[in-house]
């Protein structure tokens, strides 16, 4: 089968596996973060997206007239453009975590490791760069977006959109942003692991290139 071609053998290793995991929580992340972000449109948005917001809000927002319904506008628009430079942030990271992994399947399917071993000690520093740098990066994003919920804005926008009756506007973390922090602190470990597996790998490789006739 394809997998037992020569150059497919990389994708059967305990290290190709634990890349694609790292892929598959980088497309996640990408895709909370993308949630995070929200609509642009407010209150004369939400009916167009023709989505859950427009039917469990009962169209196109009827409870506000006049002065509320612009100052509702103003401030959904006001809150997105608070949380928008988080969420472009977020999903900037999310998508150079979805490249790295995928280029090093693409060096480990052309059996770089075996021609320059020591390129998997540069895999394994680079996973432990990553790996401490998405800790700051976690607190980062989740403290950027508290203090979003935590400003004048949001507690203003809450209270408008209480006094109609209309739920789901509080100003605290929701499910895709909690998500997002957890999906990181699981790639942090996954990256952990991979650079591991890489320094097993690189003795695997130096062993075999000292043992050259008993290949």
């Amino acid at each position: 089968g394809l997998l037992e071609r020569r150059r497919c053998l990389y994708l059967r290793t305990g290290r190709a596996c634990c890349q694609m995991v790292e892929v598959l929580l980088a497309a996640l992340i990408l895709v909370c973060s993308s949630v995070s972000c929200g609509s642009a449109g407010g209150y004369t948005g939400l009916p167009a997206l023709g989505g859950i917001y427009y039917y469990q809000y009962g169209g196109a927002y009827s409870g506000f007239s006049g002065a509320d319904g612009e100052r509702a506008q103003q401030l959904d628009q006001r809150f997105y453009l608070l949380k928008l430079p988080i969420a472009r942030a977020a999903m900037a990271v999310a998508g150079c975590l979805l490249v790295f992994p995928c280029v090093l399947i693409l060096v480990g399917v052309l059996r770089v490791p075996w021609h320059f071993p020591a390129w998997l000690l540069i895999e394994c520093t680079l996973y432990i760069v990553i790996a401490v740098g998405t800790v700051p990066a976690l607190y980062y994003f989740l403290h950027s977006l508290l203090s979003v919920y935590n400003s004048a804005v949001c507690k203003e926008r809450e209270q408008l959109y209480q006094s109609k009756g209309y739920q789901g506007f509080w100003c605290s973390l929701h499910g895709a942003e909690i998500a997002a922090g957890l999906l990181g602190c699981l790639a942090a470990m996954a990256y952990l692991l991979s650079a591991g597996l890489a320094v097993r790998d690189y003795r695997t490789v130096h062993e075999q290139k000292q043992k050259p006739l008993q290949l």
